[in-house]
């Protein structure tokens, strides 16, 4: 059986992800990786890892059985229709993700990105930059999509004190429900954290963002394309939000001349919110796992249904 292999792993990671296949696997790992054409070994695989180009899988390739995509987000395949096993990574990037939330959430509040620049030019403030610092703990918190980011984020939260709720369409345990339901609770909500997929385009609208007070803060971990970026620029440009943490845009790399860069009320993490030292042996992990059971006819780990997008 033949597996390509798209994802961008290191050398020392090809060569334990060969070592660990089963017997009667050969592996083929991706050389080109924005060529326009998909290469003859995708075509002719059995088992996909990783994430290539939409443009490839159309159509899918004919021997393909297995695909196990090495993120979480899967919004970009959502036009396929395979008829057979596709997993993602599940939960693997929850904590990371969070955390990264967590920090730049706290770098805000407590004017970590100012001081920084402070102490590149030796500039020594203090105590008139104290009356300017905001706490986490207590904040009021909504997260949007109660996935396991967004739980992540909560559980981090809760040793803040901070009063969270989710909101979800389908999930029961959230609190709120629709888009009626947000919208009211927006004028008495300090931070704003967006877990969504990417199926919800364009959710974080200029409506939502003119709901919230003056003083919050919005976080965005899920899909660059759930946020209003014109409409979120403007609110930050005019005062009408306090700040921003943005591990994902609606264009990746973010072009050098997109106004993002230079607001000081603005971090960008760069989507690398889901970093960890053991991420790429973890993924390896993942997928072996997953390999496994659907070798032994078993249920996989993570299985999701590309058009439902999740």
């Amino acid at each position: 059986m033949l597996l390509f292999v798209y994802s961008d792993f290191p050398a020392a990671i090809r060569a334990e992800l060969a070592r660990q296949l089963p017997a009667g696997f050969e592996v083929h790992f991706a050389t080109d990786r924005h060529s326009s054409r998909p290469p003859a070994e995708l075509q002719a695989a059995d088992v996909l890892l990783g994430n290539p180009p939409a443009a490839w899988l159309a159509p899918l390739p004919p021997r393909l059985r297995f695909w196990q995509i090495d993120s979480a987000g899967i919004d970009q395949y959502q036009q396929l229709r395979p008829d057979f096993a596709v997993a993602n990574m599940g939960d693997l990037f929850a904590w990371p993700c969070a955390e990264t939330m967590v920090a730049g959430l706290l770098a805000l509040l407590r004017g970590i990105p100012q001081l920084a620049v402070w102490q590149a030019e030796r500039h020594w403030e203090g105590g008139a930059f104290r009356q300017r610092l905001g706490l986490l703990r207590g904040r009021r918190v909504l997260v949007l999509g109660r996935g396991s980011i967004g739980q992540a984020v909560a559980e981090q939260l809760g040793g803040f004190g901070c009063a969270v709720q989710f909101a979800a369409r389908t999930d029961p345990q959230a609190q709120l429900h629709t888009r009626a339901d947000v919208l009211a609770a927006l004028p008495a909500t300090d931070i704003v954290v967006n877990c969504l997929p990417g199926s919800a385009t364009g959710y974080v609208s200029a409506e939502l963002l003119a709901a919230l007070p003056a003083h919050a803060l919005y976080a965005s971990v899920g899909r660059g394309s759930t946020t209003d970026e014109p409409a979120l620029l403007t609110a930050l440009q005019a005062g009408r939000l306090a700040g921003a943490v943005l591990d994902v845009t609606a264009q990746e790399p973010l072009p050098a001349d997109n106004p993002l860069w230079d607001l000081p009320n603005v971090l960008l993490t760069q989507h690398t919110g889901g970093g960890y030292p053991q991420e790429q042996a973890d993924r390896m992990g993942v997928f072996l796992r997953n390999l496994e059971r659907w070798q032994q006819g078993e249920p996989l780990d993570n299985e999701v249904t590309l058009g439902r997008g999740y």
